[in-house]
């Protein structure tokens, strides 16, 4: 027998026992509750975009920007502040995190244009990128073997389950009250987890004294960042310039991150580590699992409200089967991931989400039962639910725990840059898609020539414009309507579309790349060996 695989032999041993912290169910508690404030954060702006645009008479691109504004903060800065977190307190950077949340929720509260708004959900995103990652980095650091992947299942389904619960919260909000009560919804629970998280949470475990890569940190952060804000002014008229100079901005900071990443003494980003085959094709499978989630509630809750006619509370209820198939089957998806290992699971999980995307795609028009909303969630909830352990539970599995920031990094850009990513996508196809029907639906009209330019343009600038001309103009008030309705329709039958594509390119990726069960657990325990061996010497 050769000494790596003895050494595998006993990782995968060590491996088989759990290990926990002291209160380890008070602690795990703390975790979770921080992190319910980012995903609560994260969902509660969907549900309320209709009434956005009508209070600011905001474009599509303008509504996207809001919807996506929280996700871009957080997915930009992660892996920077989880490197920082590794360094100098992964508690610190915490209660951190729920301090500064504070005023970024009081800001998009009371933020006076849609512009401010969008700033304030960028800052809280920020405020959750600090307080995010070392959630998932504790997780890793604090407990090991089965009780490790038990306890990501849990902080995963529950998270999971609160950012499918913001639009219900945030829909309740809003039959009694005004647009910005979403954002203060997270106030109190703020407080209790800013509590709980300073009385149980340890102090500082398993943290490294290396320096931090801040230029790595400044460049991850442009190279986010720009890439998300281009892919969301692709579709605007006349601002193309802007988002060719945005995406050569996004792919000049990649290539700066990648050679400053090789070149680093001590690197944000360990590319050797990235580059083992249960780490990156698991983070690729993540972001389009939670991406899709995400993405999906955004077109959803416009439908709702836009075409279908529900209230705030009827839309943000609608996506309950999606909470609960959700939480139900994570649990077992741990079990799964044990008995049939990561790839089988996560191919499962992506069966179901590619049902939910063919349904919507192929059911979803004006005037359908809500029976049929609920199974496309129902479908969304398995999928995640099955999926999404399995994918948080290979990055930290494949990483030593002194990169433990890396690893929860990396899961939550499964989450936030995968939200980013697709919620952009399916804004600007829905952008694109409703401005493109709706043109032609005037051109069409009996009397399409007499409509302005100007008249034009504010019709094909979003639903909620359109919806504000048909007040103005109440003669033609059905028949802006119909057109608005007909062509969000066409829109989001765009983002479905490309949702469709989206999950069979990640299931080619999982089924080819992805070992199977008794590779990966070779692979994982070699890894542990070998990084185990790294730190000793």
């Amino acid at each position: 027998m050769s000494r790596a695989e003895g050494h595998g032999r006993e990782a995968a041993a060590a491996a088989a026992t759990s290990t926990a912290p002291e209160r380890s169910g008070l602690v795990l508690v703390s975790l979770i509750l921080v992190a319910a404030v980012a995903n609560l954060n994260l969902s509660v702006a969907n549900v309320a975009l209709p009434d956005i645009g009508e209070a600011f008479d905001s474009s599509q691109t303008t509504l996207n920007l809001i919807a996506v504004g929280y996700s871009l903060g957080l997915a930009a800065s992660v892996l920077w502040l989880g490197a920082l977190g590794d360094r100098y307190g992964r508690k610190l950077m915490l209660v951190l995190g729920m301090v500064l949340s504070v005023p970024a929720s009081l800001l998009a509260a009371y933020a006076p244009s849609d512009e401010v708004l969008f700033a304030a959900r960028v800052i809280g995103g920020l405020s959750a990128g600090m307080a995010y990652p070392t959630t998932l980095a504790l997780i890793t650091a604090l407990w090991s073997g089965p009780g490790r992947t038990k306890s990501i299942a849990l902080w995963s389904a529950i998270g999971g389950g609160i950012a499918a619960l913001g639009p219900l919260v945030a829909g309740a909000l809003l039959e009694h009250f005004w647009w910005g009560s979403v954002f203060l919804v997270t106030l109190p629970l703020v407080g209790v987890a800013l509590l709980a998280a300073i009385v149980f949470v340890p102090g500082h475990v398993n943290e490294t004294t290396d320096p931090v890569d801040n230029l790595g940190g400044i460049l991850s952060v442009v190279l986010v960042g720009a890439l998300i804000l281009a892919i969301n002014f692709a579709p605007v008229p006349n601002e193309g310039a802007l988002a060719l100079g945005l995406l050569a901005v996004a792919i000049a900071a990649t290539l700066g991150f990648l050679v400053r990443q090789r070149r680093a003494e001590n690197p944000l980003y360990d590319l050797h580590v990235a580059g083992r085959p249960t780490f990156w094709v698991a983070a690729c499978a993540g972001i389009i699992v939670f991406g899709s989630l995400m993405a999906a509630a955004f077109v959803s809750q416009q439908y709702l409200q836009n075409v279908l006619g529900y209230s705030t509370v009827d839309a943000g209820a609608a996506i309950l089967p999606a909470i609960v198939f959700m939480i139900l089957v994570a649990p077992r998806s741990a079990k799964l991931v044990g008995a049939r290992g990561a790839r089988f699971t996560l191919l499962f999980g992506y069966v179901f989400l590619l049902l939910a995307f063919l349904w919507m795609l192929l059911f979803w028009e004006e005037g359908i039962s809500y029976w049929q909303v609920a199974l496309a969630y129902v479908f969304i909830g398995i999928g995640v639910g099955l999926a999404g352990t399995p994918a948080s539970h290979s990055l930290t599995g494949s990483v030593p725990v002194e990169r433990a920031g890396m690893a929860s990094g990396t899961a939550d850009l499964q989450r936030d840059l995968g939200g980013a990513l697709l919620t952009s996508l399916f804004g600007a196809l829905l952008a694109a898609g409703y401005a493109s029907a709706m043109g032609a639906a005037i051109a069409a009209a009996p009397e399409g020539q007499k409509v302005t330019d100007s008249t034009q343009s504010q019709l094909q600038l979003s639903f909620a414009s359109a919806e504000n001309l048909a007040e103005q103009n109440p003669q033609y008030a059905s028949q802006i309507t119909a057109a608005a309705k007909t062509s969000f329709l066409e829109g989001d039958d765009w983002a479905y579309a490309a949702g469709v594509v989206a999950i069979l390119l990640g299931a080619a990726l999982v089924f080819f790349l992805f070992p199977k069960k008794e590779d990966e657990e070779t692979l994982l325990a070699l890894y542990h060996a070998v990084d185990t061996r790294g730190a000793e010497a």
